[in-house]
Parts: C-alpha cells; structure tokens; sequence
C-alpha cells in the first residue's frame, strides 16, 4: 500500500510550496504531525471544493490550517469557509500560513468547542467537512445537518480508522467511527459512499 500510495502522489499534481512548507512545519512542531491531511487528500478536497464552487464551507478540525486551504481555494466569489479549532497553541501556526496563502479574507478561524459554536452560525453551507473528535463525528452530523442545502456535501475524514471498523477492535473511537458509518448508512435523506484514501472519507450528499 505505501509503494501504491507513493505512485499515486507521483501522478498527482505537486504540492504548492506553501503546503509543502506548511506539511514540513506540521511535523516539526506538533506531536501529531498525522492528523494533517496530506498531499493527496489535500488535492482531493481542492477538487471537490472547486467542483461545488461553493459560497460557504464549514470545516470542524483545523489543526494547522492544510485543509483548510485547499477547500477555500475553490469558493465562489465572496465564499467563506468557516473553520473551527479547539487547539489555541495552534493558533499562531494556523494564522501564519492561512496569511501567506493570501486567503486571509475568505477564511474564518473559530477556537472553541464545536458543538456550542456551530449552533451559532447562521449560515446555510454547501460543503462540510468533520475532522475532529472521532467520538463525536453522529453529534457533529446531527447539528449541521439542518445547515447544509439540498445537494451539498457533507465528508467525514479517518472512517476506516486505520481498519480498527473491520476488526474486533472495542475501543471508544472505534465504536464511535462504526456507529456514526451505521448511522450515514441507514439515513435516508442522503447518498454516501465511503471513499478508501488514505484513512477513508465518507461522502455523504444531501437530498
């Protein structure tokens, strides 16, 4: 998997400079440099999101800000993307590179928990993005739900969990993971696949 994974980043578009340094520093000065979302995801989410061309998006888990920029490069003129981080050492690191990524104006930094911010945002979203506290990915669900319009997206990042949801893995974060892919699974108001990059995203549209 990992020779499959360096020929696909290969065959794929390079990172910007700004990324590439942005990842550098991720693994320089946090203890858990993994949670990035990486070349190939970040491309991903940069095409998702300038396919939607959306006017808003709600990220909920910044860490250093990697995703974050590659979704706000694809907003519509005069989008947003809101983005929440519960983190604030990581505060000075985020506004570093979403300055020099030129995004300053379209890209909202909220520190704070995310279930008592969100309900505070009244926004209507095209694009969501879940890449937080695994335990409780069905909560953030439930509460933006209600905010994202008929057709817009909704991914949730680490579903696979390393392949814990396959085995008889009985921790908290992967009973938590299992039961919020049951949950998409069995919601009749979306479309959703899982989709098996790196540590899995589910993709989920709303009717």
């Amino acid at each position: 998997m990992n020779l499959l994974n360096a020929y696909c980043e290969t065959h794929t578009t390079p990172q910007s400079p700004l990324l590439y340094e942005l990842e550098r520093e991720t693994h320089l000065k946090t203890l858990s440099p993994q949670m990035l979302s990486g070349h190939l995801q970040g491309q991903l989410l940069t095409f998702i999101s300038q396919m939607l061309h959306p006017q808003a998006i709600l990220e909920i888990g910044t860490f250093t800000g990697y995703s974050a920029i590659c979704m706000a490069q694809g907003l519509a003129e005069g989008g947003v993307l809101h983005t929440i981080e519960t983190n604030v050492e990581l505060q000075s690191l985020i506004k570093k590179y979403i300055t020099k990524s030129g995004l300053e104006a379209k890209i909202i930094l909220h520190f704070g928990k995310a279930e008592e911010l969100i309900p505070s945002l009244d926004v209507m979203f095209d694009l969501v993005f879940i890449d937080a506290g695994k335990q409780q990915y069905a909560q953030f669900y439930d509460l933006v739900f209600d905010k994202v319009r008929p057709g817009g997206f909704i991914l949730a990042d680490n579903v696979l969990w390393s392949g814990k949801v396959i085995r008889d893995e009985m921790d908290e974060d992967t009973q938590a993971i299992r039961a919020f892919n049951d949950k998409v699974q069995h919601d009749d108001r979306v479309e959703n696949m899982i989709l098996p990059l790196r540590d899995g995203i589910m993709m989920v549209r709303k009717r």
